[in-house]
């Protein structure tokens, strides 16, 4: 995946294809089948298209000369004439399930899930169910218990995506679309329009590939820490759990055991604090608002575009022509999104080690190699990077872990759970670097601040009443 914030970095060229594969050119010119230019869109990857390669327009552009400009230029706004939000959504699913069915690097091909595995997985996540019980005061938050395969996840996951990164790509399309002198925009509608299409096309294309190549390695629907998946449904991918405990010299049914107690926690904790959601959520959004795109590269190639060389739309995109500006907005929203990720993850991580502790040999070990994970760049971290330019900071993740051990041992479970109720009742990202002064504070109660509020309320009723 690209290292570029919001997806619009060029993905990694394929190798070879086959006998009849068409060589790149160190310098990213490469050549047609029919020795001609790969075209000027050549570095857009699309797994499995048409015409070979990773070029979904070699097929249109491959042998592109002066003549043929304006008819290749026709179809290419044929092929994008998508009209809907800032992210063509269904460029996005067909890439990433083209992602899935090609396989991971080590070679696993996705399949169905069989019935045993189904069974296993749902088996894992009553007993999980079970032993939190004993380990937090929240109940149970999962309706269902399924084992997806990744195509599945693929499928079942794609509105929360969408949610999380229209607000982001919206920002971008505007941009795109107010590069020109407002009296010029008029004359230039059709480019308008087909730049649109083209911005569309991008983050479908980037998204796809993310969100394919995250479904390869994901255990489970919350992975993320956030909510992906549909409400009340704990689910977890029995082929990537097998990839992962492959080298942990760890048992299969303990592993899936680990891994269901933190699905079912993560569903516990989504499912009985109802803000916590559009919390997260919401500060994806106002990090997007505080977007400010720099278009002065957009502005050099518009101003500048020869239609004989339709190429330097590419080479400005490799430049990083949508590079964001960091704004106090954006770091404001990522602040507040990293330290509520890190307290749902440092509280899953507590209440988990609790409840697996004494029951599994391989609690330590598993919660320790599950911390690595992150701690190295794992692809949740790297997706989030890619798509909406957030980092997770592993030692945030530790922190908190300890901050909600610590008031465990302070203030017992309910204590320690009752701090969900409100989102100003949670730790800060000062009290997370300060853990020992947050759990002996004086509690904050608002029980008497919302009998106040009703009072209030009901009193206003009553006036209108005698009205």
């Amino acid at each position: 995946m690209s290292d570029t914030p919001f997806g619009f970095g060029l993905p990694p060229e394929e190798p070879e294809n086959g006998d009849e594969g068409k060589k790149k050119d160190p310098a990213g010119g490469g050549q047609g089948s029919g020795g001609g230019p790969a075209g000027p869109f050549g570095g857009f990857g699309f797994p499995g298209a048409p015409g070979g390669g990773d070029n979904p327009f070699a097929a249109m552009f491959g042998s592109l000369n002066p003549t043929d400009l304006g008819a290749a230029f026709q179809q290419l706004g044929q092929m994008l004439s998508y009209e809907g939000g800032p992210v063509n959504w269904d460029m996005a699913k067909q890439i990433a399930r083209q992602t899935v069915s090609q396989g991971t690097q080590d070679g696993t091909k996705d399949s169905s899930v069989g019935p045993a595995e189904r069974a296993a997985v749902q088996e894992a996540v009553r007993l999980a169910d079970l032993w939190l019980d004993g380990a937090t005061s929240l109940p149970s938050g999962a309706g269902t218990a399924v084992a997806w395969s990744r195509a599945e996840w693929v499928e079942a996951t794609l509105p929360a995506w969408q949610q999380l990164v229209d607000p982001v790509a919206e920002r971008v399309g505007v941009a795109m679309g107010d590069v020109l002198p407002e009296e010029m925009q008029a004359m230039a509608g059709p480019l308008i329009g087909m730049m649109r299409s083209m911005g569309g096309a991008m983050f479908g294309q980037q998204i796809g590939q993310a969100i394919g190549v995250l479904a390869g390695e994901v255990v489970g629907s919350t992975d993320v820490g956030l909510p992906l998946g549909p409400a009340g449904k704990a689910a977890l991918l029995p082929l990537n759990i097998e990839a992962f405990g492959k080298d942990l010299g760890v048992p299969k049914d303990e592993i899936r055991l680990y891994l269901a107690l933190r699905e079912a926690a993560h569903q516990r904790l989504f499912a009985h604090v109802p803000w916590l959601r559009s919390h997260l959520f919401g500060a994806v959004e106002g990090y997007a608002r505080g977007i400010k795109v720099d278009t002065s590269k957009l502005e050099d190639v518009v101003g500048q575009f020869d239609p004989a060389h339709p190429e330097q739309i590419q080479e400005a995109l490799q430049q990083g022509m949508f590079q964001p500006e960091e704004t106090p907005e954006q770091k404001a929203a990522l602040a507040r999104l990293e330290t509520a990720l890190a307290l749902v993850e440092g509280w899953v991580d507590a209440v988990v080690h609790d409840a697996a502790k004494n029951r599994l040999t391989s609690a330590d070990a598993l919660r320790e190699t599950l911390r690595r994970r992150r701690a190295s760049g794992g692809p949740a971290e790297q997706t989030f990077a890619t798509l909406i330019g957030l980092q997770l900071r592993p030692r945030r993740l530790r922190d908190a872990s300890r901050l909600w051990a610590s008031l465990t041992d302070a203030r017992g479970m309910d204590g320690r759970d009752g701090l969900w109720a409100h989102p100003d009742m949670l730790p800060t990202a000062t009290d997370l670097d300060d853990p020992d002064g947050f759990v002996h504070r004086e509690q904050l109660d608002f029980s008497e601040l919302d009998r106040m509020l009703g009072e209030a309320a009901e009193g206003r009723d009553g006036d209108d009443t005698d009205k």
